[in-house]
């Protein structure tokens, strides 16, 4: 095993670090304040080619794998953006695996250098008010029309609405009871959001207030039967490649705003006086932030061996589980604790850890609940009785 960062990783995470440079705690601050959605640094990052970090080349991206992009999404979160900067970027770095892996040539040839480019803007429509984590359930449906299919149903908590032009879009195409298996019958979209068919409702968060979280409510809105991606009817085993890849990224982002905390937390805890000497130097202080911080570095090493393993095509769901639920906990005690250690002014939002804290409390419940990781490790891992 080796640790060592080669050189192309600290090469990425120096130039990702220069890049956040341009873009400090006030600017993020004043997102979380306007809600006003970061498009310069979106686009610095488009310019910069990270959002194809993961896209083969021949569509214009890097062609490198899950490691480097988990040190990008780190060194995102690490420099102060939090998940207003990470979920601004998050679906154009692994989100776009069914695309690549099951779309048309013609449909990379037509997306993935706009989507690069930072032109054309991407979300994710999966979750159903009524579904939530049990997505064989959902009932948004596409009926076949011709060479077309009319959609009907509602998404919930989908991100990124308002800007995006088009949605990887999962429906049923066949009712759930009619479907040999509970997980056939449902079809993926590469979708127009099409205003005039769908109504964008935007939903308002504790944190993250510059990136949208939004309710779509779909009426009858008309796909083209070519932004169907792979096979009529196999759409779950479609997003199913992304999952992952997605948990190991939020772990990494995780990893990175708690490692800010902290951060935060010892520059204030070496320069704050009180009783004439620097309240760093009380253990009250000291060991709650050493201790998340060694959590933190516990949980950066899984969130390694899941991109690892991911990137050399074995197995990784145990681990990409593990790394997600121990980088959330983490984050969110590493957060808590900062607050804590700024006293009073830690409750001021000038001083950041404030935004942090209500930022890295998200990562507990999505993408997915610490309480749904639990049961995948029970009935997965440990190999009990299913539990729900």
């Amino acid at each position: 095993m080796d640790f060592q960062l080669s050189e192309e990783h600290e090469e990425i995470r120096q130039q990702v670090r220069a890049l956040c440079s341009r873009f400090p705690d006030e600017y993020w601050r004043e997102r979380d304040e306007t809600g006003e959605f970061p498009w310069d640094f979106y686009q610095a990052i488009a310019d910069g080619g990270w959002l194809g970090v993961t896209i083969p080349p021949e569509y214009g991206g890097s062609g490198l794998g899950i490691t480097e992009a988990a040190i990008v999404m780190q060194t995102v979160a690490e420099c102060g953006g939090g998940t207003q900067a990470c979920s601004a970027i998050h679906l154009g770095i692994f989100g776009l695996e069914p695309l690549i892996k099951y779309g048309t040539e013609e449909a990379k040839q037509q997306y993935l250098p706009p989507i690069l480019s930072g032109e054309l803007h991407v979300s994710f429509a999966v979750t159903e008010p009524d579904a939530g984590t049990n997505t064989t359930q959902i009932s948004t449906f596409a009926k076949r029309d011709g060479d077309d299919y009319v959609v009907n149903g509602q998404k919930v908590f989908i991100t990124k609405a308002r800007e995006s032009k088009k949605m990887l879009l999962l429906t049923r195409t066949t009712p759930y009871e009619e479907a040999a298996k509970k997980t056939l019958g449902m079809s993926l979209f590469f979708a127009d959001i099409d205003p005039q068919a769908v109504e964008v409702n935007e939903l308002h968060k504790c944190g993250r207030k510059a990136v949208d979280t939004n309710t779509l409510f779909i009426d009858n809105l008309r796909v083209a039967r070519q932004d169907l991606i792979g096979e009529e009817g196999r759409g779950f085993y479609y997003i199913l490649d992304g999952i992952n890849p997605e948990r190991i990224l939020v772990a990494a982002e995780c990893v990175g705003m708690g490692r800010r905390a902290i951060q935060k937390s010892v520059q204030y805890a070496k320069e704050r006086i009180v009783f004439g000497r620097p309240i760093g130097m009380n253990q009250g202080i000291q060991f709650p932030l050493a201790e998340s911080f060694a959590k933190l570095e516990t949980a950066d090493l899984m969130v390694q061996k899941a991109a690892w393993l991911y990137d050399h095509g074995q197995p990784c769901g145990k681990e990409s589980n593990i790394a997600k639920y121990m980088a959330a906990e983490a984050a969110c005690e590493a957060a808590d604790r900062a607050m804590q250690a700024h006293g009073g002014y830690g409750y001021i939002k000038e001083y950041d850890v404030e935004r942090y804290w209500r930022e890295a409390r998200l990562f507990r419940i999505a993408p997915i609940s610490q309480e749904m990781v639990l049961n995948y490790v029970g009935e997965h891992v440990l190999g009990l009785p299913k539990s729900y």
